[in-house]
């Protein structure tokens, strides 16, 4: 290997769903968190919202990144930690999860040896450091190597690919205390803020994977179908929905999260194209081109809850298993759930089970270079 004056960390560079990022061995990286995260903020190039002096694409989808290691926990194969990073700003947030970053988990580690090709189709349990939370991800392997090229296809990534199926074992309360944090399947709120009057709403604050605060786009005055250019040059309504944000998070025992990518607020309105419920979704002040898979899930999930925002806005399939279609900018977001009668609840569901398909795809392989006074490396 070529002498440099910097430090070289190898990683490899995946598209996981509709988000990319560079995916790392944790026993390359720092031990110590706060030196880990000025590595990774240089790695990526932030704070700056091009990121041009690193790996960053000048977009919170862009700007992700992973972490695996094999697992000690008994009968678990891999730890994932996902940490997210903004263009302009200098956060690791390892905090929430994400269902797009978490398809290339498994990948990842069979391209770097941490686990082996079992067949035809290779399935690992998955633990998420960030939430706790335990996945099964099964990817294509025929042949005795990760296989990329296939027909799957999801919105907000282009072509077609193998497919990865993620199948959630246990995702409610990911990051609050539980399914539903407030204790309430809705609520009302009346909103306030320096710089608009006061105004009222109704909102279902819920985490099954991803915490989210779901309310009717025509409550805020809005259609539910702008494009996401017009949402995003739209200050008023994200000054509102920032108010909303910050005032909500105390109810759902999230605190200030004022420095937080999370909860995501999403707007909802009745499917245009054929789908269960059409979806506007910030992550937290920019508008998603399409949505979090994590997001999709629990917006699925809400869509099944008597009572809650969703109730008469999405038009939802019969029986236990629902294939629950999500609309976005892009397209839509498949989400199979499996219900069943919720208990001393007359008429409301429980999910059971969670699964959907994403893709992945090995982008480069190579190594990330720091600054050597940043961080020198690992002794020999």
């Amino acid at each position: 290997m070529k002498k440099t004056a910097q430090t070289a960390i190898p990683c490899l560079l995946m598209r996981g769903g509709t988000s990319k990022g560079p995916f790392f061995n944790e026993a390359d990286l720092p031990l110590d968190v706060s030196t880990r995260d000025a590595v990774l903020l240089a790695v990526m190039g932030s704070p700056d919202r091009r990121q041009i002096d690193g790996l960053g694409g000048a977009h919170p989808l862009t700007s992700k990144l992973g972490i695996v290691r094999q697992s000690k926990v008994p009968g678990v194969a891999l730890d994932f930690l996902f940490a997210q990073l903004q263009p302009d700003k200098d956060t690791v947030d390892t905090t929430p999860n994400c269902g797009n970053m978490l398809a290339a988990v498994v990948p990842f580690a069979i391209e770097t040896g941490m686990v082996e090709v079992q067949g035809d189709q290779s399935t690992y349990r998955v633990l998420t450091l960030n939430t706790n939370m335990q996945c099964d991800i099964t990817v294509n392997t025929s042949g005795g190597l990760v296989q990329y090229e296939g027909t799957a296809r999801i919105d907000g990534a282009p072509g077609a690919s193998a497919p990865v199926t993620i199948n959630f074992l246990d995702t409610a309360g990911s990051v609050c205390s539980r399914l539903l944090p407030t204790g309430q399947v809705r609520d009302t709120l009346t909103v306030k803020g320096d710089v608009f009057e006061p105004f009222t709403l109704d909102v279902t604050c819920i985490d099954n994977g991803m915490p989210l605060v779901i309310f009717n786009a025509k409550d805020v005055g809005r259609t539910g179908y702008e494009s996401v250019a017009e949402l995003n040059a739209d200050t008023d309504l994200k000054v509102k929905i920032e108010a909303l944000r910050l005032q909500v998070s105390w109810l759902m025992g999230l605190g200030d999260v004022s420095q937080k990518n999370y909860p995501k607020m999403t707007l909802i309105a009745p499917p245009q194209n054929g789908g269960a419920i059409a979806t506007r979704s910030f992550i937290p002040h920019v508008c998603h081109d399409a949505i979090g898979v994590l997001a999709a899930v629990t917006v699925g999930t809400a869509c099944v809850l008597e009572g809650s925002v969703c109730e008469g806005v999405a038009v939802m399939p019969q029986g236990a298993a629902k294939n629950v279609s999500v609309e976005h900018p892009t397209g839509e977001f498949s989400v199979a759930l499996q219900t069943e009668p919720a208990p001393h609840l007359p008429g409301a569901q429980n999910v059971t089970q969670a699964a959907l398909l994403r893709t992945a795809r090995l982008l480069m392989r190579g190594e990330a270079m720091v600054s050597h006074s940043l961080w020198p490396g690992h002794k020999a």
